[in-house]
């Protein structure tokens, strides 16, 4: 990945993740790609409730004091997609409570002056967990079909932390 990225990553229980690393190491063994080789091995199954290319950890938790960020979602994963660029994901389905959670936590940002990408805020952003950044054209369909062998996939959200993979940044978030 070319560009630095911050995000507020929501970090899943045991079982979710287990099945995630399974298919990112079966993917990996066909070839393709995935966020377990990225970065030296700093990525960890999640879902980003916001994006920029720098957060700081502290103004971030400074915003959202008092806000147990993910504490008691539940996310069902029950479909894959793409993003323009190669990027392979499983997709959640946006539930009012998880979108409210999402809005809750842009509005704080946004009143403490934390700015981030506008693809991840309310009526932008497309709950997912991904897979690869880089999923060679000739194997999208293969690793689609992958994808969709783990589905449904059932998680509930177990911490979150402002994570900058790149520049060594986890920050657990309360």
């Amino acid at each position: 990945m070319s560009r630095v990225v911050a995000a507020i990553e929501l970090y899943l229980d045991v079982d979710a993740t287990r099945r995630i690393k399974t298919l990112w190491r079966s993917l990996e063994a066909e070839g393709v790609p995935t966020m377990a080789g990225l970065l030296g091995n700093r990525h960890r199954p999640h879902v980003s409730l916001a994006a920029a290319h720098r957060l700081d950890p502290r103004a971030v938790e400074a915003a959202l004091d008092g806000l147990r960020v993910g504490a008691g979602l539940t996310l069902s994963m029950d479909f894959s997609g793409q993003f323009v660029g190669r990027v392979l994901w499983l997709g959640i389905t946006p539930t009012e409570e998880l979108l409210a959670h999402h809005r809750t936590v842009h509005e704080r940002l946004a009143a403490a002056g934390v700015e981030v990408w506008d693809h991840y805020r309310p009526g932008r952003w497309v709950p997912h967990c991904t897979i690869s950044m880089r999923v060679p054209n000739t194997q999208m369909s293969h690793a689609v079909r992958r994808c969709i062998e783990v589905l449904p996939l059932h998680a509930t959200v177990t911490g979150a932390a402002v994570a900058d993979h790149a520049n060594d940044i986890h920050h657990p978030l309360p």
